[in-house]
């Protein structure tokens, strides 16, 4: 079985603290962010000048991607990276709370990959897939010499046989790297297995997959992974047959599963109140679920009937159908309920908080539903989110 195996891995030389940025996904309603990390990779090759976070995402991205690519491209010709050839990497990442989760990167094949509802297949998307969403991102990778993942799988590994045996074997490994990551994230520190170790986690998965049909969830990147399988179907080559990701299990004990809640911008919070109000007032159901309405100083929670078995699902169902009735509506998925009540301090905004669900619940809601609705949960806090490090060449 080869869906997850080793590769050859680039990593910059030095400056790595000025290297490492987080995924493109993340702080989308906050520019401050993306200008403190643009200050800290100053004039250093960064991960920064060969990435496009979504914060400034544009009808027309191609002066950007022309930027992107040619600075790939440099930085190879340049020489900043070491390739370590059919490598995979063993991550130790401390979190800002102080927790330790493990994680490994190696290259997943994108012909065991479906992101489709319904999906059999070894690695599959845990959410929904906007088909909009994957074009854009075409754009940015389908002529790139490089990728950088901040895709996370996640494996259904209780008995611990696959990733934490490497941590117990660490101290035999070379250390490539360690350092603390930028604006908060935490340290990392990480280590080239041996190809002792490196057989003996194919091993471990071989196992852990005669177990169950469903080898590998995807947990953060689902989108990246769906572009960088559809490039694969453009142009199918050895290279562009794999992707770079990091494998964790769900059951480390520093991952933890949050919410990730919902805001709306360009409304009259009081009428999006009432529209919901309204729309849950015909809708009937054995259970009731809570979400909690905020926008200016006004804060309400309201029990809507459990139409869905999780209760983003259920708001998510009233959410879309409002957007598409107001197309000058817009939504963002923000992580963290501290940052959700300040975004819903500003005028002609509203935010939603809600439960999440367990990450016990999420092998077998997929198993038993297929993907569930976009953007269900996240993997930690925005500064617990994986920072792009490694890269690989794609052409």
């Amino acid at each position: 079985m080869k869906f997850f195996h080793p590769t050859d891995i680039l990593l910059p030389k030095t400056n790595h603290e000025k290297w490492a940025t987080i995924a493109c996904d993340q702080h989308t309603s906050d520019p401050s962010y993306w200008e403190k990390a643009d200050a800290i990779a100053s004039e250093f090759p960064s991960a920064l000048r060969v990435i496009l976070p979504e914060v400034y995402l544009l009808p027309d991205n191609s002066k950007r991607i022309a930027a992107i690519n040619q600075t790939m491209q440099e930085y190879l010709d340049s020489g900043i990276f070491t390739e370590y050839k059919d490598a995979l990497i063993f991550l130790e990442r401390t979190l800002p709370s102080g927790k330790v989760r493990h994680g490994l990167v190696g290259a997943v094949d994108l012909e065991a990959y479906d992101y489709h509802k319904g999906a059999k297949s070894p690695i599959r998307a845990t959410e929904e897939t906007v088909a909009d969403r994957i074009p854009p991102r075409v754009a940015i990778r389908q002529n790139a010499s490089l990728e950088l993942p901040h895709v996370m799988l996640l494996i259904n590994d209780m008995e611990k046989t696959v990733i934490e045996p490497l941590a117990n074997a660490k101290n035999s490994f070379p250390l490539l790297y360690d350092f603390d990551l930028m604006l908060g994230g935490g340290h990392v520190k990480g280590y080239l297995v041996t190809k002792e170790y490196a057989e003996k986690v194919e091993r471990a998965l071989d196992t852990l997959y005669e177990t169950s049909p469903l080898l590998f969830a995807v947990g953060d990147g689902n989108h990246s992974l769906a572009t960088a399988k559809t490039c694969y179907e453009m142009n199918p080559t050895s290279l562009s047959q794999s992707a770079l990701v990091e494998v964790v299990n769900i059951h480390d004990s520093a991952l933890e599963f949050e919410p990730i809640y919902r805001v709306l911008f360009g409304v009259d919070p009081s009428a999006v109140l009432k529209a919901l109000e309204d729309y849950f007032a015909k809708q009937t159901a054995k259970d009731t679920q809570e979400v909690t309405v905020i926008f200016g100083t006004h804060e309400v929670t309201l029990s809507l009937p459990a139409v869905s078995t999780l209760a983003v699902s259920t708001l998510q169902q009233f959410l879309d159908g409002y957007i598409k009735a107001h197309p000058e509506v817009t939504i963002d998925y923000i992580h963290g309920i501290r940052e959700t009540r300040a975004l819903a301090q500003a005028p002609n905004t509203i935010g939603f908080l809600f439960d999440g669900m367990k990450k016990e619940e999420l092998f077998p809601a997929v198993e038993k539903d297929g993907a569930l609705v976009r953007k269900t949960f996240s993997m930690g806090e925005a500064a617990d989110k994986r920072y792009y490090i490694e890269a690989r060449k794609i052409r």
